[in-house]
């Protein structure tokens, strides 16, 4: 995911391709195997139906999506469980939709209304073409009961034990530390990140910090649901693994250290602790890490790993007093350098919602009163920067906040300050500033004709390396952005996103029976999301590998290892679109095929919390 093109190995391995069995009912077709470039095309079927192809929730919204190249004639559906016909009907048209595909009409099928627990397919015909979707288990705890112990065995895959990392100089510096454990970023990236671009300013996704508070968090609060499917103590184990590696990258000083890096695996690069920029990965001293950076959700993985320790009575190599120690040292030194760590010196909303998810989980862990007097002063700063529409400005002037990894991010956090806010007015403000961004992504969703219900964004192109001019809207990031040159697939956006309508609608007490205990409009929205990354896009293909009629193709050039319960980057703009219009799956060069095929941790990250988010009591 991190690689651009210029720091690829030179070797030119093979393109393998994989098959696997698994265990609870979805499984993925061998993608082909080829030793040429892989390009993948928009299918040219004149029909099409494209469904969820892992798992769909049995209280949750169904819907599949009918493609159509052809004359307008009304067609007809029928839905079947377990190879049985249980409803049938005419198919709805849906608004002209040209963008993606010109020339094609398109249609839903809706079947929400069927609950009984089986597997499920969609068969259309239309003239006197015919076409039929993927099967698709139904049952509850869909998606967590399907795939939960592949996407925790993901990280498993991914941790990083080569004892060197045991010894790593630092940058400019004489010292040596011990940066051993973790996760390696992606399927052909071995370093490993608490976040990177962070020289762009408005960018850094939270990486393997993320990993670690989402598998703390899952353990210790969603230990029911764990429990249930004979997970926890698989999902202990991952949380304490992370969580003594962000031990081992507290710096004596008080930070933690960004990057592990290599230049991507460049020959003769030396794998050092350092920050880097720009797509020749050129080494800088930036590896402090700022709330941004991945430090704040580094300390509310810690503490969060701490009330777990005490609630298990296990812990990983150190114990949760010494977890509990690290993130409030950690976060006593943030709160009086964090500027400094900062690119450009200045904190940003990404600042904001990282070290406000902090202090919750040290104000949880601790009790005390100045965690909660620093929460409200974040709370505060993150909802003045709340525009009147419920959208957010990134920074201190007009640039729309928008995220390729985690746009849900912001109304999580407000979601878990208003659980700990005992305050009536301040928690009313928390509750406010959560119901507007959660209308605004409903509202420019739906400004549109969109047949799939992907989440729009609103984003400015860059000019001389910074967000500027009009402001735009669209369905993909832009490719001309402050990075300079990165730009991929968003799995991980689209599963923040989902989470958020869920967490966001339940801290709002905003109750219905559409499914996950949401409105239907609400619910309509988390499912599509989810549904995208599963299958239900125009490609249809599964991004989560080993799941599903379809997965991306390996190209273990430009992308590395695909691992079972790992998530693909996923489907982009159109190449050479600045604003990221138009559409793209894998279309070559194989050195560019990171964009969409590689694995990345934040994207099993994301899924795996939305699928703790729409599952169990707290869906119902």
């Amino acid at each position: 995911m991190t690689r651009p093109p210029l720091a690829r190995k030179t070797a030119i391995l093979a393109i393998a391709a994989l098959a696997f069995a698994l265990s609870g009912g979805a499984h993925a077709a061998a993608p082909e195997a080829s030793k040429t470039t892989v390009s993948v095309s928009l299918p040219a079927a004149p029909l099409l139906v494209q469904l969820n192809q892992v798992a769909l929730e049995r209280r949750g919204p169904k819907r599949a999506i009918v493609e159509y190249a052809g004359e307008a004639e009304q067609g007809r559906y029928t839905v079947l469980r377990d190879g049985k016909p249980i409803k049938q009907g005419e198919l709805q048209a849906l608004p002209a939709f040209v963008e993606w595909s010109p020339g094609k009409r398109y249609f839903s099928v809706d079947f929400s209304d069927a609950q009984q627990a089986g597997k499920y397919q969609v068969k259309v015909s239309i003239g006197k073409r015919q076409a039929q979707s993927a099967v698709v288990p139904v049952r509850d705890d869909a998606i967590f009961a399907v795939a939960g112990a592949q996407m925790l065995g993901y990280f498993k895959r991914s941790r990083h034990t080569d004892p060197a990392d045991r010894d790593l100089p630092i940058f400019q510096s004489p010292r040596r530390v011990n940066a051993w454990g973790g996760w390696q970023d992606a399927g052909g990236d071995k370093g490993k990140y608490l976040s990177h671009l962070g020289y762009a300013n408005h960018f850094n996704p939270q990486q393997a910090s993320m990993a670690a508070w989402v598998l703390a968090y899952g353990a210790h609060a969603r230990k029911a649901l764990f429990a249930a499917h004979g997970l926890q103590a698989q999902v202990e184990d991952e949380a304490f693994w992370g969580a003594d590696y962000l031990h081992r990258i507290l710096d004596k000083d008080g930070y933690f250290y960004t990057t592990v890096f290599d230049q991507w695996g460049t020959p003769g690069a030396v794998r050092m602790v350092t920050g880097y920029e720009g797509s020749a990965g050129t080494y800088t001293t930036l590896y402090r890490s700022a709330f941004r950076a991945g430090g704040g959700m580094a300390i509310a993985a810690l503490a969060r790993a701490s009330m777990l320790a005490r609630q298990s009575g296990r812990h990983g190599e150190f114990d949760g007093a010494q977890y509990l120690a690290d993130a409030e040292r950690a976060y006593a030194h943030l709160r009086e350098f964090n500027p400094q760590y900062c690119a450009d010196g200045k904190e940003n909303i990404i600042d904001d919602y990282t070290a406000l998810m902090a202090l919750v989980e040290l104000q949880r862990a601790t009790g005390q009163p100045r965690y909660l007097d620093d929460a409200r002063e974040r709370a505060a700063r993150l909802i003045a920067r709340q525009q009147a529409d419920g959208g957010f400005v990134s920074d201190g002037g007009h640039r729309p906040y928008y995220h390729a990894a985690e746009a849900g991010l912001p109304v999580i956090s407000l979601s878990a300050y208003a659980e700990i806010e005992p305050e009536p007015a301040r928690r009313r403000g928390a509750l406010d500033a959560i119901g507007k961004p959660l209308a605004h992504e409903l509202a420019i969703t739906g400004a549109v004709a969109n047949p799939y219900g992907y989440a729009r964004q609103r984003f400015q192109l860059a000019q001389d390396g910074k967000a500027a001019g009009d402001v735009l809207e669209g369905f993909f990031i832009p490719h001309r952005n402050e990075t300079g040159y990165w730009w991929q697939g968003e799995s991980a956006r689209l599963a923040s996103l989902s989470a958020a309508m869920a967490v966001g609608s339940r801290a709002l007490a905003s109750r219905g029976d559409a499914g996950y205990g949401l409105s239907a409009e609400r619910a309509a929205y988390a499912q599509d999301q989810l549904d995208w990354t599963l299958g239900r896009n125009p490609y249809g293909i599964s991004m989560l590998y080993g799941f599903g009629r379809k997965n991306p193709p390996t190209v273990l050039e430009s992308a590395g290892e695909m691992f079972v319960g790992g998530i693909s980057n996923g489907i982009t703009g159109a190449v050479g679109s600045d604003t990221g219009a138009g559409i793209a799956f894998a279309p070559g060069p194989d050195s560019e095929q990171w964009r969409w095929v590689e694995q990345w941790i934040p994207h099993t990250t994301w899924m795996l919390f939305a699928a703790m988010a729409v599952a169990g009591d707290e869906a119902r």
